[in-house]
This record gives C-alpha cells, sequence and structure tokens, in this order.
C-alpha cells in the first residue's frame, strides 16, 4: 500500500474537473445486510453500474473511492471493472488510515487487500486511526470531486455528514435509491 501512496505534490496529476467519489452505507444499514445475493442489493448495484458508465461517458476517468465495507467495496469493484473497458480510468482509495481494515475479518480484509492492490494510487489521511480520520477523508473525497455518487436515504451519519458537505461545495450529487 505505501509504495501507491499519492503525497500532496504529486496529487494535481490526478485530478481533473471530471472526478467522482462515492458516498454511502455499510452493509449494516442496508436492507439486505451483508447478503450479496438479495435482490434489492442486485438492483442497486445496477443502479451504481449504470450511473458509474453514465459518468464515464461524460468524461469522468477519476474515480475515488473510501474502501470501506458496503457501498465502498461495491463501487471500487465496479469501476474496477470498468477500467477494462475503458483504459484511461482511474481509481485512487482515499483511506482514512492505515489501520483501516484492522478490526475487520478474515473475508473483508482479503476483499479490501485484492481491491487495494489494483488501486492506481492511494491516499492516506493518517497513519493510525484518529476520533476523526473518517470525517477527513470524506472531505478530501468531496474536496477533490465534482460528482458524488451516494446511495443514501436520510439516515444520520458519515453519508449525511458527507452530502451535507458536499451541497455546501456545490458538488452535483447523483443519489441511488436504497
Amino acid at each position: 500500500m505505501i509504495d501507491k501512496n499519492i503525497q500532496n505534490d504529486s496529487w494535481s496529476k490526478f485530478l481533473n474537473k471530471k472526478v467522482c467519489c462515492f458516498t454511502g452505507y455499510r452493509p449494516q444499514k442496508c436492507p439486505w445486510k451483508f447478503n450479496e445475493n438479495d435482490k434489492r442489493y442486485i438492483k442497486v448495484k445496477e443502479q451504481i453500474e449504470k450511473e458509474i458508465e453514465k459518468a464515464i461517458l461524460n468524461g469522468y476517468n477519476t474515480f475515488i473511492c473510501g474502501m470501506a465495507i458496503g457501498f465502498d467495496m461495491t463501487c471500487a469493484e465496479i469501476v474496477l471493472k470498468f477500467k477494462k473497458k475503458y483504459e484511461n480510468i482511474k481509481l485512487i482509495g482515499a483511506l482514512p488510515c492505515k489501520t483501516q481494515n484492522n478490526k475487520w475479518n478474515l473475508f473483508y480484509k482479503e476483499k479490501y487487500n485484492n481491491l487495494i492492490n489494483q488501486l492506481d494510487g492511494i491516499r492516506c489521511i493518517y497513519d493510525k486511526y484518529q476520533d476523526n480520520c473518517m470525517q477527513e477523508r470524506n472531505k478530501f473525497m468531496i474536496d477533490n470531486s465534482s460528482l458524488c455518487i451516494a446511495l443514501f436515504d436520510g439516515k444520520n451519519g458519515g453519508t449525511k455528514q458527507t452530502i451535507e458537505y458536499a451541497k455546501l461545495k456545490h458538488i452535483k450529487i447523483i443519489y441511488i435509491d436504497l
């Protein structure tokens, strides 16, 4: 992971006005929980694919993902799928801290590491977990994007805070129906 870490001075090579980030729920807040075979999850995943491809066709070629379990990882997997079809696509991981996955079970650690190995770059906010690291990661993603694709239905939490910040920054938000 460290060899892909993008320092502040080289971050600009990834940025343009066509950067899209993602914000959404972890599985616990979704009706399907951790069941990716649930029809509701499959429908949401199809919506995400449609919106990501629409963004690509509208010139978005850089995607920033927070790499959390749930919506983030689903979006990362979809962007990686589209990288095979559209060669100019870049996927950047915005990590709140290097220890983000320390408390995850083996399945999600392996999934995370597989995704991390396929990223074009990583921006790690802190070395170790700190109380505000998730919010700082989310702020970083919004500050460096012009589009945000969101899985959101009004629940309080980090996703709502990120959307409110995106609205403040006049970032276009595409909502995925839950």
